[in-house]
């Protein structure tokens, strides 16, 4: 049997009183075996981070996820102060700095634009993958491996709104099988979207 990895959920939302999908998909994952939830809203609501805490906590673990609505083509704010501050010379990259070498980064993200809106001829102009390229050189940088992301297109419609518990059962199935190396990472690197690999795990 394979040796399960562990994962850390990095959860960023500021406003999840208001939030429908994003509530959802991070409750699906809370108390499963080797699956850490971390929800940096809620745990530094005044923005003062404990780099050595978050730091250890990369350490610890395997995959890590950066769970967030999309935000102005970025994260929202908490989580680019944490990659900046918690990212740091000397523990993620630069000489001998090896901490995340070979761990695994994956973005769960959610957006108000349907898919349409996300190609070269729809209104944001950019792919996905495209607007998420700064995420992905930054794995690269700390020699982490970027994987496809797991996305929820028009999380306020309402065709989203009334299904989020199946949208929420197919992220907690993704991340389970990222969990128990059920999926071949050579295989999944041909996909867009990692929500496509729910196929590969029910043929």
């Amino acid at each position: 049997m394979n040796e399960l990895n562990k994962i850390l959920i990095l959860f960023a939302h500021p406003a999840l009183e208001k939030s429908i999908v994003n509530k959802s998909l991070f409750s699906a994952l809370q108390g499963l075996e080797k699956i850490t939830t971390h929800d940096l809203y809620e745990v530094y609501p005044d923005f003062f981070i404990d780099v050595t805490f978050e730091q250890e906590l990369l350490k610890e673990h395997d995959i890590i996820v950066f769970q967030h609505p999309l935000y102005w083509y970025s994260s929202p704010a908490l989580l680019k102060k944490w990659q900046d501050l918690v990212l740091e010379h000397g523990f993620a990259y630069g000489e001998g700095a090896t901490a995340l070498h070979g761990k695994k980064l994956l973005s769960a993200i959610t957006t108000g634009g349907i898919r349409e809106a996300y190609q070269k001829n729809g209104v944001n102009r950019y792919t996905i993958r495209q607007i998420l390229t700064p995420f992905d050189q930054s794995a690269h940088f700390c020699g982490m491996e970027y994987l496809p992301p797991f996305v929820v297109h028009g999380a306020r419609l309402e065709d989203n709104c009334g299904n989020t518990d199946r949208l929420a059962r197919e992220y907690q199935t993704l991340i389970l099988a990222l969990r128990d190396n059920r999926l071949n990472y050579q295989e999944i690197r041909q996909y867009e979207y990692l929500n496509q690999c729910l196929d590969l795990l029910n043929p």
